[in-house]
């Protein structure tokens, strides 16, 4: 087997595992990991507005509101319109959301970077070189992408 053939085979397995945990994690919660990220946002903010979400996990702001939409129709967060500026809308968890988010299991990414920073300095540099020249020969490169690993478009409204 040619070397190039071998790297696309490992390249797919990682698709497949990122696929596969989001499944399993739609199938158990209901949520899909976009909606995840935001409620974590959430609970780590000090009541956010729907633009500190955006910035935070870098999707764009009508994403963020679709995604809040939905997590709202489930009754897992609140929508709290400041007292001082009317214009603004802080967001919490409710008491349905935040008992959901405890029992979630750790995102795949943490188990990643769990193992990652066991790595040696030299080798965390290796890796993160080779990952990135293959998103250059790609043509990967300058796609937006946040550091959570995640399937599919993010901003198409059937993974939201």
């Amino acid at each position: 087997m040619e070397k190039y053939e071998q790297l696309l085979i490992s390249l797919r397995r990682v698709i497949r595992s990122i696929s596969i945990h989001s499944r399993k994690l739609h199938k158990e919660t209901g949520l899909t990991v976009p909606q995840l990220m935001v409620m974590r946002k959430i609970a780590q903010l000090d009541q956010p507005l729907a633009k500190q979400i955006a910035k935070e996990i870098t999707v764009s702001a009508a994403t963020v509101t679709t995604i809040l939409d939905r997590l709202e129709s489930r009754h897992l967060i609140i929508r709290t319109r400041s007292k001082t500026d009317k214009r603004k809308v802080h967001l919490s968890l409710s008491e349905v959301g935040q008992t959901l988010l405890n029992d979630l299991p750790k995102p795949l990414q943490e188990h990643f970077i769990k193992r990652y920073k066991n790595l040696e300095e030299w080798e965390q540099s290796q890796l993160l070189s080779a990952v990135e020249r293959i998103a250059s020969m790609m043509d990967a490169a300058e796609i937006d992408a946040a550091p959570v690993l995640l399937v599919g478009k993010i901003q198409d409204d059937q993974s939201l």
